[in-house]
């Protein structure tokens, strides 16, 4: 079992990619499998890995939002609950 992470749900891999994409403006660029290359105008470029069934759990959110993107844990947390 995974650890709970405060202020970061587990959600689908659709859910995050579409958190993505409406909130922070990512665009699919590449698409290989289950690989997404994503991109940004403002944000690095992302390599999105997951099925979109496959759950993701909350501190996979985190690590994606903040350490992949860039975000503060403040940024991130507004980011998920405007999803």
């Amino acid at each position: 079992m995974t650890p709970r992470v405060p202020g970061y749900p587990s959600m689908k891999a659709r859910r995050l990619r579409t958190l993505l994409e409406r909130e922070l403006g990512y665009v699919t660029v590449r698409s290989t499998g289950s690989h997404r290359t994503m991109r940004a105008p403002g944000w690095p470029q992302l390599v999105f890995a997951f099925h979109d069934g496959d759950t993701v759990g909350g501190h996979l959110v985190r690590n994606v939002l903040v350490k992949q993107v860039g975000l503060s844990d403040d940024e991130a947390r507004e980011v998920v609950r405007g999803a």
